[in-house]
């Protein structure tokens, strides 16, 4: 386990419980941008292009999320000559992302009010 910690790309308390694990996780999950890129690619593979493309987004930028999210298990790849496609990587990972949006509406007078989090307080 420490040889994963080490190489990982984030830092971590010396005795991380599993709640910081998780929480580490699920920043993954609260980026605009890689929401966007997996929406993006629910039901769809596609390039780093066309997803450079439908986000107007720099190339390196779209490649870092991309880094991120496939480190994570979000999103893995397929390559075709120089081309590497995007896919998700567990049908799971939409079903999470489904169920966010339907609890997002049950709270969204909340969420949009709230002062804690996003730097707000």
């Amino acid at each position: 386990m420490a040889a994963t910690v080490d190489r990982a790309p984030f830092r971590i308390s010396e005795r991380p419980e599993q709640t910081e694990f998780l929480a580490k996780y699920f920043r993954v999950l609260g980026d605009p941008t890689r929401l966007r890129i997996l929406e993006l690619l629910s039901g769809n593979e596609r390039s780093v292009s066309e997803l450079v493309a439908a986000l107007g987004e720099p190339q390196p930028k779209v490649s870092n999320h991309l880094a991120c999210l496939r480190w994570c298990g979000f999103v893995e790849t397929r390559r075709e000559h120089r081309t590497i496609h995007y896919r998700i990587a567990d049908e799971r990972v939409e079903a999470v992302l489904a169920l966010a949006r339907e609890l997002f509406k049950l709270n969204e007078d909340h969420v949009r009010a709230c002062r804690h989090i996003g730097g707000q307080t």
